[in-house]
């Protein structure tokens, strides 16, 4: 029923912490965010119903988002005892599965069934599961419906835009549906609602990019490479990354930062930042995780936008609309000392009940009948299902033990370039040479 958090520099600091803190009998590692929050429901619920009659509780132990894949696995691999549940992503399996112990063997049969099987299988390794699902997660573009409504109904406002798009893009253009966005769109939209560029703007900005040296940013653009008929690497396993693809991408990015239509804070910003920006009313756009709706479409949480976010997919490019897809769920420490403990946990997080307590704190589980269960609570959740579905792609690579340090690799050397610190030329060269470097290791 607890959580702490450790601020330090490596998971290791958990054994003083956890010395001044009640032990629990399970202890699950995770990060700040949506998804702990929606996981301390189902701990709650489970602490108060099956671990009275189990004799055990679960608590968290919360470290911060940046850096939390290296820590972890260096405390896997040295065998650490301080956490018997953590984190497991489609990204990071690879890397992990060697320290996790096989699920199967834990779980009631016919337990999973009712996950997606995209989801498991991202979970997956020679024949076991190696976490349970809790999360899929998509890229939404995210804007004010009032005043898309605006632009849209608005023949002074469409003549604005038209003159925006001509004088930064070179060519005049109407504004269209976010549904129908390309990147082109999106600049001018970005654009036309930035007040230092269109005086009667209603927003201080157009957008709010995500620009801070971490590997969750570099997801989101990749919808830019992928759209634009890019990748990291061909199907025979060349790096591809130094790319007119990439180079797209880098620069459409770089557009909007050198028009200063997202704040000049982006370069500091991630998840939290981005909603910040935009669910205050400073940010006309947003280019976001899924998990993001719930909050700034809560009037409670942001009164400014509360009600009146519309989602649209990714905006398209030569290759239409295309998403980063992959699932977040909880493995088992191979080194735990509670194994039987943990295991009767990871069975209630796959039942339905969980799933639902999940997804009613916040979450978006893997569970086609809840997401659509729920279209009137949360209308966001059908179209994870349908984007992921029609858009989403894994990059190549995305599933290998390199994959975190190759998107450590581009994390570094784009901010690098959207920070004006290297020229485009030569952080997709440097991506590239890191790129094969990480693989090599």
């Amino acid at each position: 029923m607890k959580r702490r958090f450790i601020g330090a520099s490596a998971f290791a600091l958990a054994v003083a912490l956890g010395a001044q803190a009640a032990q629990a009998d399970v202890t699950l590692l995770f990060w700040p965010g949506p998804e702990s929050d929606a996981m301390q429901a189902v701990i709650d619920a489970f602490n108060e119903g099956p671990g009275q009659e189990l004799g055990f509780e679960v608590d968290q132990l919360l470290f911060s988002r940046q850096g939390f894949f290296d820590k972890e696995l260096s405390d896997l691999a040295a065998g650490s005892t301080e956490f018997d549940l953590a984190l497991v992503t489609t990204y990071t399996l690879g890397r992990y599965a060697p320290f996790l112990e096989p699920l199967d063997q834990y779980l009631d049969p016919g337990v999973a069934d009712h996950f997606a099987p995209v989801a498991l299988d991202s979970l997956s390794a020679d024949g076991s599961i190696y976490g349970i699902p809790t999360d899929i997660s998509v890229h939404f573009a995210f804007y004010r419906t009032d005043l898309i409504d605006e632009l849209m109904n608005n023949p002074d406002w469409q003549a604005r835009y038209s003159e925006i798009a001509a004088e930064h893009l070179g060519a005049a253009r109407d504004p269209v549906d976010p549904g129908d966005w390309t990147w082109d769109d999106y600049i001018a939209t970005a654009l036309f609602f930035t007040q230092s560029i269109n005086p009667d703007a209603p927003t201080q900005f157009g957008s709010a990019l995500q620009l801070q040296n971490l590997i969750f940013n570099i997801m989101i653009w990749q919808s830019t490479l992928v759209s634009n008929g890019g990748n990291w690497m061909d199907a025979d396993g060349t790096i591809t990354i130094d790319s007119d693809a990439a180079r797209r991408g880098l620069e459409i990015y770089q557009t909007i930062i050198d028009a200063g239509a997202t704040p000049p804070g982006s370069l500091s910003y991630e998840f939290a930042e981005a909603n910040a920006a935009f669910g205050t009313g400073r940010a006309a756009t947003t280019l976001q995780w899924n998990a993001a709706f719930n909050i700034v479409n809560d009037p409670d949480e942001y009164p400014e936008t509360g009600g009146l976010v519309g989602i649209a997919p990714m905006p398209a490019g030569p290759e239409g609309h295309r998403t980063h897809s992959h699932s977040l769920g909880i493995g088992m420490n191979a080194a735990s000392e509670n194994k039987d403990q943990a295991g009767q946990f990871l069975n209630y997080l796959a039942s339905i009940e969980a799933q639902e307590i999940y997804a009613a704190a916040g979450g978006t589980p893997a569970v086609p009948s809840i997401l659509e269960g729920m279209s009137d609570q949360r209308p966001e959740f059908p179209l994870i299902g349908q984007f992921a579905a029609d858009y989403g792609f894994v990059i190549n690579g995305g599933t290998a033990a390199y994959a975190v340090p190759v998107y450590e690799v581009l994390a570094q050397e784009f901010s690098g370039y959207w920070s004006g610190q290297t020229d485009i030329d030569t952080a997709l060269s440097q991506a590239a040479s890191g790129m094969a470097e990480a693989m090599a290791q």
